[in-house]
């Protein structure tokens, strides 16, 4: 078994998918819209297969997100090498994301840092 895709909605469909295209080396589709609901969606599949897709929808609502909550927590990114966490952990934070940790070697032995990106969710790249 394996999990098909991961799912998030989103306010900016656009904006999301170029952030992981951009930063994580995603291939976006072309893109569905069902024109009954005015659902759209994206579909981003990763050099590994794994897929993510985002979604947006008319009347959303959108809670503040805060780091310490129930529910999803984070999605993560394996990039390769702690060199590789290092150098995207400073493009995104000189590109105007914040970083809310690392990068550190955590207390189970995660190479990792964290931050704040796509409509204030938390992305974790790790080694």
């Amino acid at each position: 078994m394996k999990i098909e895709h991961i799912a998030m909605y989103v306010n900016d469909l656009e904006e999301a998918r170029d952030f992981f295209v951009t930063y994580f080396g995603g291939k976006a589709n072309d893109g569905y819209h069902n024109l009954k609901t005015n659902f759209r969606s994206y579909f981003i599949t990763f050099e590994d297969g794994a897929r993510l897709e985002l979604m947006n929808k008319p009347g959303m609502d959108d809670p503040e997100k805060h780091l310490n909550r129930t529910g999803y927590a984070h999605i993560a990114f394996s990039v390769g090498s702690k060199e590789k966490v290092d150098a995207l952990t400073e493009r995104l934070q000189t590109e105007g994301y914040k970083v809310v940790s690392g990068p550190r070697t955590t207390g189970d032995g995660y190479y990792e840092s964290c931050i704040i990106a796509v409509e204030g969710n938390q992305i974790e790249i790790t080694e």
